[in-house]
C-alpha cells in the first residue's frame, strides 16, 4: 500500500512540525563481525548500548555483492524473550521455524518474529549470486510477555505504507509518521521504524515523545542533524544516538549534497533489568539458566527439517 500526501510546506505537514529538535549525543561506528555460518555483517547497536537505547537490544547491518559473505546464512538457532525485525533491502532469504512457519523475505520486505517463550528458526539465502543487503533489529519484550506464545509475520514490500513529502520518501515500517500508520504497532514499546530516502538537500522532521530513546543510522550518503544550537554531520555507516531532554519534541534531518538513506528508530523504554546470554534475553540470570535448560531439553520444539 502506498499513501501519498500533498504537502504545501517545504518538508513537513503542519501537525508534524518539530519546534525544538533533539541534538546528537554521540556518533557510533559499528563493529565488523561474522555471525551464523560466517555471514559478514556490521554490529551497529552493541550490548553496551542496550541500557541507553532500551528497548532496542541490537542492530546488525549486512550488505555484500560477494556470495561468500552471506551464502552460509543462519542455520537452526534458538531465541527467547524478545522480537527480531529483519528488513531486506536487496536479496532473498528463506525463514523456517519450529512452530511450522515458513516464508520468503524479499526486496523491501520485513519479517517480524516474536520469539516469546522460545523458538528455533533458520534464515538461509535463496540466491547464489548478486547483492544481499538489509538489517536485523532486536526489540526487547516486557517481562509479562517474555514467556508468551511465539509469533511470526511476513510483511511484503507492497504492504509497507509509504509517505511522500517534498524531497522525501518514507517507508513506515512501525509506528506512524505525518499521519500515516506503519505496518506494525506495538503497545508496550511503541516502536517507530522509518526508512528515509532523502533527495540532495531535502529536510525531514519527525516528532518524538521526549521520553523515547531514538537513533539514526545512515546507510547511503550523509545527512546533518539539526539540534538547534548545533548541527552534527552523520556520514555513511554511522549511528547517531539522539540526546534525551524533556524540552525536545523531535528530530530534524537534512540530506547532504548526494542525498541520504537512513533508518530512524525510536521506542518507549521498558526500564526493566536485562539479562542476556547469546540468543536468550530475560530479566534475571535464573531465567537465563532456565532458558538454556529448556532448549537442551527440547522444549523449544523440533528444529526445522528434523
Amino acid at each position: 500500500m502506498t499513501t501519498t500526501l500533498t504537502d504545501p510546506a517545504p518538508s513537513v505537514t503542519p501537525d508534524a512540525a518539530v519546534h525544538n529538535p533533539r541534538a546528537v549525543e554521540r556518533l557510533v561506528t559499528g563493529q565488523a563481525t561474522r555471525d551464523g555460518d560466517g555471514v559478514k555483517l556490521t554490529r551497529v547497536l552493541t550490548q553496551p548500548l542496550q541500557r541507553r537505547l532500551d528497548p532496542f537490544l541490537m542492530l546488525d547491518a549486512f550488505g555484500s555483492d560477494d556470495a561468500d559473505d552471506y551464502i552460509g546464512g543462519f542455520p537452526d538457532h534458538p531465541h527467547r524473550g524478545f522480537e527480531t525485525v529483519t528488513y531486506m533491502i536487496a536479496g532473498r532469504m528463506r525463514h523456517r521455524d519450529s512452530a511450522g512457519n515458513e516464508g520468503l523475505l524479499e526486496n523491501g520486505g520485513v519479517q517480524w518474529m516474536t520469539a516469546g517463550r522460545g523458538i528455533i528458526h533458520s534464515e538461509l539465502p535463496e540466491q547464489e549470486q548478486g547483492r544481499m543487503e538489509g538489517f536485523q533489529l532486536w526489540l526487547n519484550l516486557p517481562a509479562a510477555d517474555k514467556m508468551g506464545t511465539p509469533g511470526y509475520r511476513d510483511i511484503p514490500t507492497g504492504e509497507i505504507p509509504e509517505l511522500r513529502l517534498a524531497g522525501a520518501s518514507v517507508r513506515v515500517i512501525a509506528g506512524a509518521s505525518h499521519g500515516v500508520a506503519g505496518a506494525v504497532q506495538k503497545a508496550h514499546t511503541e516502536p517507530l521504524y522509518l526508512d528515509l530516502h532523502l533527495e540532495p538537500g531535502a529536510t525531514f522532521e519527525q516528532p518524538l515523545p521526549a521520553g523515547h530513546n531514538a537513533f539514526v543510522y545512515v546507510y547511503r550518503g550523509e545527512l546533518e542533524i539539526d539540534g538547534g544550537a548545533a548541527r552534527t554531520s552523520v556520514p555513511r555507516e554511522r549511528m547517531a544516538v539522539l540526546a534525551n531532554a524533556a524540552d525536545r519534541d523531535g528530530v530534524r534531518l537534512q540530506a547532504g549534497p548526494q542525498g541520504a538513506r537512513a533508518l530512524l528508530i525510536a521506542g518507549r523504554p521498558l526500564d526493566e533489568p536485562i539479562a542476556q546470554y547469546g540468543p536468550f534475553v530475560m530479566n534475571k540470570q535464573a531465567e537465563i539458566f532456565q532458558a538454556v535448560e529448556d532448549f537442551r531439553a527440547g522444549k523449544f520444539g523440533v528444529p526445522p527439517g528434523r
